[in-house]
């Protein structure tokens, strides 16, 4: 027995652009029964979910893809957590803070990640899937017996006080007014304000306005507000966008220090980051925007590798075709190709930076990866190449055509992401754009969304198109992992290598997560400096004494464990010191 979920996508139903098809083809409302109705005010589809026999007609003949039927286990009937709505999305199951220790959160965007956070914080109550606002008793009823039942209970009184870090940093600006000062002085309860913004190094932007920082400072101070609060438990919903390998680190070991006193409870893609930063992990699976599931509290390491290979043991559910595998790279001098892209050496000199960099050669086919701290000279060495900024000394020599996404993405326009894409490119219509860029970027469901409605993962995953769209030889991606999930990122990695190797081009790839430059990078330029003063480039290098050379750099030594997956030393611990005495901070397996 199994029972049937209805969802609807109300961003995706559009009844003034389709002919209701989900009603005239449903067999039950031809036999009379009022299995699809209509809002009065929205106009949108209702569909009852104890009538529909789960036919999937009107999946099939819906022209948005906005319907989904679906049958549960039966194990899950009656255990619903939160549901937005007639035919929304579902939640079910939570996990279980732990006061001292670092709670992590694994799974896709949209399957109820920040729903979690917000019932948790006391944002939202629990509606126990019912989809209307229910009571306290009703609530505590549920879970009676339960390790909630006391988290729900302190909740209700008053007696738990919270913290919440947002996902989207982008949007303080629009809400907030004023300088760093003025804002962290709101938050800071506890009289640790200055300390935790020397530590994440942005005590010299106290008179800096807030609408003028970058995404690294925007980060890095909602971060410092958060955990100014005088909270007993901190929600910290996705730490690292924007954040360089270095400040993640730094923010980090800031967090395990921070949970020795209170709960900490944190939402992460960045596997390495979250595989160091957690000491306990629950996952969340289902289907994005349709339902979610919340597993019971695993091991860290089991956690991820599980989440990884797409099969969860204890739950005996499989939540993925096929594992994501991490390869090493094996050492080699070149890519044995042709040369395509030779640039020569040049110096580029501003009043308060310079950065010096040496020429190089990018083969046919290959994929450069370029890792180093924030305010070093990426994005000025890429505007170079691009021809967007003359050096003050030298010529990199190259004319070519450049494709570049960059790393802040604003949408701008009220047009669809279809309307975007098919502006760019004539091949939008053919079978190879649809199944090699569309499809395994996950935009064939929002092709009629407007940009300016897109979350931050969707439009990072349209930049990627349309940055794949235009005709270049030399296509450049600043940070494409930013606020995609894992799987995600291995998506939009598998995607960039096969479109540069099967067209014979070249691209540089700018990124803080180390899995997704480990997946992607044939060779690493890397970066070397004093943020904000001066920077250098050197390379491109074979990936073992690139990412030797970056990591000795920032003092932090990686391991990789038996499944091939890099995972963070902690700092001073046998392994560590090993490595680095051998000088191996990267290529080194577990036992």
């Amino acid at each position: 027995m199994r029972s049937r979920l209805a969802v609807l996508r109300q961003d995706k139903c559009h009844p003034d652009r389709c002919e209701k098809e989900c009603y005239r083809f449903c067999p039950m409302v031809r036999t009379g029964n009022e299995t699809v109705t209509f809002d009065e005010k929205s106009h949108k589809a209702i569909i009852s979910e104890v009538l529909c026999e789960g036919c999937g007609i009107c999946v099939k003949r819906c022209p948005f893809n906005a319907i989904t039927i679906i049958g549960l286990p039966e194990e899950l009937e009656g255990k619903e957590t939160n549901r937005y709505g007639p035919n929304g999305f579902v939640l079910y199951g939570l996990p279980i803070p732990r006061e001292g220790r670092v709670t992590g959160l694994l799974g896709p965007n949209g399957i109820g990640k920040s729903t979690v956070i917000k019932i948790l914080s006391g944002e939202i109550m629990p509606n126990l899937g019912r989809g209307e606002e229910v009571g306290w008793d009703e609530i505590l009823k549920r879970y009676a017996g339960s390790e909630l039942f006391d988290y729900f209970k302190a909740l209700r009184d008053g007696s738990i006080r919270s913290a919440t870090k947002p996902q989207y940093v982008d949007r303080i600006p629009k809400v907030f007014t004023g300088n760093v000062a003025e804002l962290l002085e709101r938050t800071d309860e506890k009289g640790m304000m200055k300390d935790y913004a020397s530590l994440l190094g942005i005590d010299k932007l106290f008179e800096h306005e807030i609408d003028t920082l970058s995404g690294g400072e925007l980060q890095r101070v909602a971060i410092t507000a958060c955990i100014s609060r005088d909270a007993d438990i901190y929600f910290l919903d996705e730490l690292t966008p924007y954040l360089d390998i270095y400040q993640r680190i730094k923010v980090t070991n800031l967090v395990q220090e921070l949970s020795k006193d209170v709960t900490v409870f944190v939402v992460e893609h960045d596997l390495a980051i979250l595989d160091s930063m957690a000491d306990v992990l629950h996952i969340a699976y289902g289907i994005p925007s349709v339902y979610g599931v919340i597993t019971s509290i695993k091991g860290v390491r089991t956690g991820i590798n599980e989440y990884l290979s797409g099969y969860l043991a204890k739950e005996n559910i499989r939540i993925r075709d096929k594992p994501i595998k991490f390869e090493a790279h094996h050492p080699r001098d070149d890519t044995g190709g042709n040369p395509f892209i030779i640039y020569n050496s040049f110096e580029v000199s501003y009043d308060h930076f310079k950065l010096n960099a040496q020429g190089g050669t990018i083969y046919e086919g290959e994929m450069l990866g370029i890792v180093g701290e924030n305010s070093i000279g990426k994005s000025t060495f890429l505007k170079v190449l691009a021809g967007k900024i003359t050096p003050s000394r030298g010529d990199p020599g190259i004319e070519t055509r450049i494709s570049y996404k960059p790393q802040y993405i604003k949408a701008d326009e009220d047009i669809t992401v279809q309307d975007l894409l098919s502006s760019i490119t004539q091949e939008f219509n053919s079978a190879y754009y649809r199944s090699e860029i569309l499809k395994p970027l996950q935009l064939e469901e929002i092709l009629d969304s407007s940009l300016i409605l897109l979350s931050g993962g969707e439009l990072q995953r349209t930049a990627i198109a349309a940055t794949l769209s235009r005709e270049a030889d030399l296509y450049i991606f600043d940070e494409p992992s930013a606020h995609l999930d894992v799987e995600q990122r291995m998506q939009a990695t598998k995607v960039i290598r096969k479109f540069v190797e099967n067209n014979n081009l070249c691209a540089m790839v700018v990124d803080h997560d180390i899995y997704m430059i480990d997946l992607l990078s044939d060779r690493l330029l890397v970066f070397d400096g004093k943020p904000g003063e001066w920077g250098r480039v050197e390379g491109p290098f074979n990936m073992r004494d690139g990412m030797n050379r970056f990591l000795k750099m920032i003092n932090t030594t990686f391991r990789r464990d038996e499944e091939g997956r890099p995972r963070i030393n902690k700092l001073n611990s046998k392994l560590d010191r090993e490595q680095k005495a051998a000088g191996e901070y990267y290529y080194v397996l577990e036992g």
